[in-house]
């Protein structure tokens, strides 16, 4: 602790706020514990922190966008939310009076704990999502969604706070001219680009949280080069979760690269509190998929070998990748099938899945050469969907469902295996694949394990990296 923060212990603000001690600090303030006299409770004071050889007019700046910050706070009452109570005067800099929760950040559980699993993420992600659908509801948008600013309380209760660099639709921004606010590791693409974000930016941000807590990385790749992150950020070059289980479909509509395909905060916190509430019976189907493998893990590593494999078939080096993950089908006879109006309407597949035994492809069906079963399962491809799905475990097909599996290889627009495949270990196959999804350009290397199933060949799991 430094002198200045000793010196700062003990003294008194606007008459009755006592300072205890430090608890924090972010890019534009310090936060500290404190007691109000007055009424006799904790509290947090945030105290806005003016960076060193600013101007005056600069200075003024600060000060006016700390008071914004306040009264934009202020306007949101949810108890998923940190309260500001007052904004007190400090030798005329503003002060935030805030509920003080005794918590962790997320991003403070995550280092602590590592990845939590879905069912949690799902829980602390509706509480989140709830409290920002409020505030999208009273035109404010949070824009710096992230771990650090989602507080989980001792009884497991989450909080979103630090409306620091926030916007109100109906007042002015100061954030500066040339510079954009948040994350670059949560942003949404739009928001990487410059443009302005608005309440489908922060969805997105917290479909990156949610997937940073659950899979234990960044969703653009694990890098401290920051402008690497913002690069990526606007590109929406987004990582598939492998760990993330029955959210693995809420995250990819919440992180559509467009924003018009994103559910709203409210869809969004309804669903994550039904994950996070599953039924007696969902629960049941939950535990036979994860014990139907090799575990959770790989699992859900089924679901990026699914979405991976089925649009790789259209005919080994010209073959369709893999599309975005959905919940409505698209259709799957054409090479460039019309993508779904929108990711906001939950589907109920118009088209039920083929067996796995309904559509098998004569080569892929009898070899037991992984590299063939590999070239004749990317061969398949686009116009064989149903022969795809064919070729999944019956694991990865449990986890992926059909909808979103026809909808992922839907959306691709050209594909290539550009290496391999070659065998690089036992029944495992390395292939290195380029493909346009949604007007973007993708190059991975995919790294699948097949297991044999009545005398079949069958994915099961996948991993995958940038080549």
């Amino acid at each position: 602790m430094t002198g200045t923060e000793n010196q700062a212990e003990g003294r008194l603000i606007a008459g009755r706020y006592r300072l205890e001690r430090r608890i924090g600090g972010g890019a534009m303030g310090v936060v500290w514990l404190a007691k109000d006299e007055l009424l006799d409770r904790t509290v947090a004071l945030k105290h806005l922190l003016l960076t060193a050889g600013l101007s005056a007019e600069e200075a003024e700046h600060a000060r006016k966008r700390s008071s914004r910050e306040a009264r934009i706070a202020a306007r949101l009452q949810h108890r998923h939310a940190i309260t500001v109570f007052d904004v007190a005067d400090d030798d005329g800099m503003p002060v935030l009076v805030m509920e003080y929760l005794p918590s962790q950040s997320l991003a403070e559980v995550l280092t602590a704990r590592g990845p939590l699993p879905p069912e949690e993420v799902a829980r602390i992600g509706a509480h989140a999502a709830s409290a920002l659908a409020e505030a999208h509801a009273a035109g404010i948008v949070h824009r710096d969604v992230k771990p650090g600013n989602i507080l989980l309380g001792e009884d497991g209760t989450a909080k979103i706070t630090d409306f620091g660099i926030s916007r109100a639709t109906d007042d002015g921004t100061l954030t500066g001219s040339g510079a954009f606010a948040g994350t670059p590791a949560f942003l949404s693409p739009e928001a990487a680009r410059g443009e302005r974000p608005t309440a489908a930016s922060d969805v997105f941000s917290l479909g990156a949280t949610l997937y940073a807590i659950v899979e234990g990385r960044f969703p653009y790749g694990d890098s401290d080069n920051q402008m690497a992150l913002l690069y990526s950020a606007a590109a929406g070059r987004v990582n598939p979760p492998q760990q993330a289980g029955p959210l693995t479909a809420v995250l990819d509509r919440m992180m559509r690269v467009d924003p018009e395909e994103r559910p709203t905060m409210a869809e969004v916190a309804t669903e994550l509190e039904k994950l996070a509430s599953p039924t007696p019976e969902e629960r049941r189907r939950s535990r036979a998929l994860v014990w139907a493998g090799a575990g959770a893990v790989v699992l859900v590593a089924a679901v990026v070998t699914t979405l991976l494999l089925v649009n790789n078939g259209s005919g080994g080096q010209n073959a369709s990748p893999p599309a975005s993950s959905a919940q409505q089908p698209a259709p799957s006879s054409q090479q460039q099938a019309p993508p779904p109006t929108t990711g906001r309407t939950t589907s109920s597949s118009s088209s039920a899945p083929p067996s796995s035994t309904s559509h098998p492809s004569t080569s892929a069906a009898t070899t037991t050469d992984p590299v063939q079963f590999m070239r004749d399962y990317y061969a398949a491809m686009p116009g064989g969907i149903s022969a795809g799905w064919a070729k999944l475990s019956p694991a990865m097909q449990g986890q992926v469902g059909y909808p979103y599996y026809q909808r992922y290889w839907s959306e691709m627009s050209s594909f290539q295996v550009v290496s391999g495949p070659q065998l690089v270990g036992a029944n495992t196959v390395e292939s290195t694949l380029d493909f346009v999804q949604r007007g973007q350009h993708f190059r991975e290397r995919h790294r699948v394990t097949l297991i044999e199933s009545d005398g079949r060949l069958l994915v099961n799991s996948d991993s995958s990296s940038n080549a």
